[in-house]
């Protein structure tokens, strides 16, 4: 069967992951992939294509490894399931010791989810948890970033910030507060980065004394700030962030989905790269290199000891999943932490990564590219053009993300188009050679779409 006939049926009885409703069932374009080999996917038809965005961010030793699947076939055959409500299995065991050895000060407890979305979510309950067992009811608010991406679960969501993602879906907007986005592209009225951090630092004390530091359950933050456009924010900002919410006696939350498990070089990223103890550390995708799902948080016992043992009150963490700590997601994590360690693929990504930022960087020779940014194998390239109003500007900045997202697929890459941003971030085990071959089909991609845009008359010189 063809690329059509899976279309056809995908058109009748899917419903993918930001599926544009007024299209439903009208996909005409869309790849069907049926294989993955170290940093390739193939298609149907046999096309192959570079995955640029490493699937979802997840795929750190890339596809096809037979290691992983040994190590999963074996766990099935062994032990498939295993209930994290009444019993304890070895593989979580040994999977939690080996996260414990790698976080930063003391965050050796592990709490096991199924992805990122409800580890955010299972981290900000036991937040509210403890705020309610120390006798701090009124503690709840929760300090995040403008274009800040933490999950699809109603409270992850709701603490996102990517509001041109946004539409008609609920979210809780009580006791939830956006901070500037930490983007000195977007805030070009500082001159300076350091001028531009020294605001945001000042805007996270000021909106910290507004409420009341006795008030304020967490600040959540990604170190990076992945799916919202892979922003880096100025030198020092986390650091300078960690110390403000230290200060106050806040919770801080590193959401390292998308930082964690080699994606800047290291197991996490938190202290080695920026120089923070958070008190609790989000992880999932990069855990399973994408192969099963997973996700989970390490905690600090100072924080635990403040509403555990003695101090519980009586009362339960009640909160969980079915699969949580499941033992074959473990043994397909402890696979392919097993390959990361064998192969060096932290090192490959301290060779690669500088290499990778400098090549994506010449491609601002470009009319249509206006930021190109990143930190060790994760980037993203933005296009910009003028717009005569938001909603007009916002249908073009879509337009764009698709042209690019079209004509690279032709040309053989699979990149991610956030609206006008194309994001990429190839698995860890890409080489300098897979690098040159990624940016020169992106570079053609944007050539393409620059003159689609010329003939338009969409864009003029």
């Amino acid at each position: 069967m063809k690329s059509e006939g899976y279309r056809d049926k995908y058109n009748r009885h899917l419903l993918h992951p930001w599926g544009d409703l007024s299209a439903l069932g009208e996909d005409d374009t869309s790849s069907v992939i049926i294989k993955g080999d170290g940093v390739y996917i193939y298609d149907v038809e046999g096309n192959r294509l570079l995955d640029g965005p490493a699937g979802m961010w997840c795929m750190q030793t890339g596809y096809g490894r037979r290691e992983i699947a040994d190590a999963v076939a074996e766990q099935i055959m062994n032990l498939s399931y295993a209930t994290g409500f009444s019993v304890i299995n070895n593989r979580e065991v040994e999977l939690a010791e080996r996260i414990a050895t790698k976080t930063p000060g003391d965050l050796n407890r592990i709490y096991f989810t199924t992805g990122g979305s409800t580890a955010v979510d299972s981290a900000l309950r036991l937040c509210q948890l403890a705020s309610n067992i120390t006798g701090q009811p009124n503690r709840k608010h929760i300090l995040t970033r403008e274009k800040a991406y933490h999950g699809s679960t109603y409270l992850s969501a709701s603490i996102t910030g990517k509001e041109r993602d946004k539409t008609a879906m609920d979210i809780k907007r009580d006791g939830i507060h956006f901070l500037s986005v930490p983007c000195h592209f977007y805030h070009p009225e500082f001159i300076t980065e350091t001028e531009f951090c020294d605001f945001l630092v000042d805007e996270l004390e000021q909106k910290i004394l507004q409420l009341g530091p006795e008030n304020i359950m967490c600040f959540i933050a990604e170190p990076i700030l992945a799916s919202g456009g892979v922003i880096v924010p100025p030198a020092d900002y986390n650091y300078r962030c960690w110390q403000m919410i230290k200060k106050y006696n806040i919770i801080y939350i590193a959401d390292e989905v998308v930082t964690a498990f080699g994606r800047l070089g290291h197991w996490f990223a938190s202290e080695e790269v920026f120089g923070i103890v958070p008190d609790i550390i989000i992880f999932a995708k990069g855990v399973t290199s994408g192969y099963i799902p997973m996700g989970g948080y390490a905690v600090s016992e100072s924080l635990l000891e403040t509403f555990t043992g003695d101090n519980a009150d009586g009362c339960l963490y009640s909160n969980g999943y079915t699969w949580g700590g499941s033992p074959v997601a473990c043994a397909a994590a402890l696979a392919s932490w097993d390959i990361i360690e064998n192969e060096n693929l932290l090192d490959n990504v301290h060779q690669v990564g500088p290499y990778f930022q400098q090549q994506l960087r010449n491609l601002s020779d470009i009319p249509l590219v206006g930021n190109v940014r990143g930190k060790g194998l994760m980037a993203a390239v933005e296009m910009t053009i003028e717009g005569h109003s938001e909603a007009d500007l916002l249908a073009k900045d879509y337009a764009i993300g698709d042209m690019v997202d079209q004509h690279c697929q032709q040309l053989g890459l699979l990149v991610r188009p956030f609206i006008n941003i194309c994001i990429i971030s190839p698995p860890l085990i890409i080489t300098k050679q897979q690098v040159d071959e990624l940016v020169s089909t992106l570079r053609r991609g944007l050539e393409l779409t620059l003159n689609d845009l010329r003939d338009q008359g969409i864009w003029t010189d």
